[in-house]
């Protein structure tokens, strides 16, 4: 007797392997100055990349970008791309903002950087306040950076050695972060590179949506913050319970810990993030990514009561390094395009043209799916939506893990793309900008319409 084909998110291997070969073949034959261009140097960095990260993409080889303007690439081999990726989230706002690139214009007669601030710096102090909330503030160059500094002042004003996080949960390459549950207990992440240290003496692991959980690490007396996106990204996308946040801030109040949220991914929410759209109540706060318009910067808060516990602590403290900071961070450069950001470009007008455009997505790809019978979902967050090729929703990162399916992920990615739309290679997020045009969704919506047609064909009586 024959055995049973096996299926992946509903989808017949064979059929699966067929689709992804012939893509990629079409992908490869369609970039030959792309690939003469990486062999002949590409040699001089590992891997062939200039980050690491950049190999996670799934065609043959990298496309080499020409030119981004707006939603849309061009790459050296002329084609003209959709892009829903943007950076991952980076240039949220589109591929350099004109209120952004006619800041660098003008602040790069000026110098790039002097470690002195600037009359922008104050007027994006006032800015970020106006957008975020009465945080107290300071830059830095990265999302990780912020997070990481954020957490030393957690631990100096509470004097406990732990961060709590959910697993599954991505704060950039924060060591302290990365610990995940195996068996209902807290361990080292599988896959860390040259890691050495016990990162559970300084962190602990709890599921995502599980307020039972998290009183019960609480209750140890050791954690000085909980850190959170208020909604699970950089894994199969996990939207918060309805009491979940309110719980957190219940929980952290009572057992004297600090709530932090990290708003890297979830700006995508609305004008000042998802915690001034749902009203939470973070001690302290995190964004980075897209907050300058993709200049490298991210900005790291707390509140008065929060730096008032932090001042009193540093005033004991022995002279010394701190652990935070980095020389080019606060640079005049930054500055000058946060302020062009926050002031001319992340406005709540073009926060609702992001979110119109990613309801538009959302519906067209979720009836994509309906009309083919696929088992999946989409989610949407703002205007981050993504599709995830396992029924939903997902409830923790546990769920999300096991919803991630990176053959079927892959295979869609290069199809997609050969057919002139760009999303994110980090599982299926795509994003709407405010230069994102409805011909363009319209466009997307079509070519996952298409793949599905190959992926599940009508059967034929």
């Amino acid at each position: 007797m024959a055995g049973t084909a096996r299926i992946i998110a509903g989808i017949p291997q064979d059929r699966l392997e067929r689709i992804a070969t012939r893509e990629a073949r079409r992908f490869a034959q369609s970039r030959p100055r792309a690939a003469a261009a990486l062999a002949q140097g590409a040699g001089a960095f590992l891997n062939g990349v200039p980050m690491h990260w950049m190999a996670d993409w799934p065609m043959p080889h990298l496309p080499l970008v020409a030119e981004a303007k707006g939603a849309r690439l061009t790459d050296i081999d002329g084609y003209g791309i959709d892009d829903f990726c943007l950076g991952d989230t980076g240039s949220m706002f589109g591929h350099s903002p004109e209120p952004v690139a006619r800041a660098i214009r003008k602040q790069a007669r000026r110098g790039l950087t002097y470690m002195l601030p600037t009359e922008a710096a104050l007027e994006a102090g006032r800015l970020l306040t106006e957008t975020f909330g009465p945080f107290r503030w300071q830059i830095a160059t990265t999302a990780t950076d912020a997070n990481r500094f954020a957490l030393r002042v957690a631990r100096a004003v509470t004097g406990r050695p732990k961060v709590l996080v959910f697993n599954g949960c991505y704060h950039g390459t924060v060591d302290d972060t990365m610990v995940e549950l195996v068996q209902g207990r807290t361990v080292n992440r599988a896959g860390l590179v040259g890691q050495v240290q016990d990162l559970t003496k300084g962190a602990v692991a709890c599921e995502f949506n599980d307020l039972a959980g998290v009183e019960k690490a609480l209750a140890r007396g050791d954690v000085a913050a909980i850190l959170t996106e208020p909604v699970m990204t950089n894994s199969c996308m996990v939207l918060p319970a309805p009491d979940f946040h309110a719980g957190l801030r219940a929980l952290a109040t009572k057992h004297g810990a600090l709530l932090i949220i990290d708003e890297t991914h979830t700006i995508s929410s609305g004008h000042g993030g998802y915690s001034r759209v749902h009203g939470l109540q973070p001690d302290m706060f995190v964004v980075g990514k897209c907050v300058a318009g993709g200049m490298p910067t991210a900005v790291w808060g707390m509140t008065e009561a929060v730096a008032d516990r932090f001042n009193a602590y540093d005033a004991t403290r022995a002279p010394g390094h701190s652990g935070m900071g980095t020389t080019l961070s606060a640079n005049p450069m930054q500055f000058a395009c946060l302020a062009a950001t926050l002031a001319e470009v992340m406005t709540p007008e073009n926060h609702a043209r992001m979110e119109a455009g990613a309801e538009r997505l959302a519906r067209g790809l979720a009836a994509a799916i309906e009309r083919h019978g696929a088992p999946w979902h989409v989610v949407r967050v703002g205007a981050r939506v993504e599709f995830i090729c396992a029924p939903g929703p997902l409830h923790n990162g546990t769920e999300a893990q096991a919803a991630h399916q990176p053959a079927v992920e892959a295979a869609i990615h290069t199809a997609l793309l050969n057919r002139g739309c760009l999303i994110a290679p980090f599982h299926n997020m795509m994003l709407v900008s405010p230069a994102t045009r409805k011909r363009q969704i319209d466009r997307l919506i079509a070519a996952f319409d298409e793949i599905l047609t190959e992926f599940f064909p009508r059967e034929t009586e």
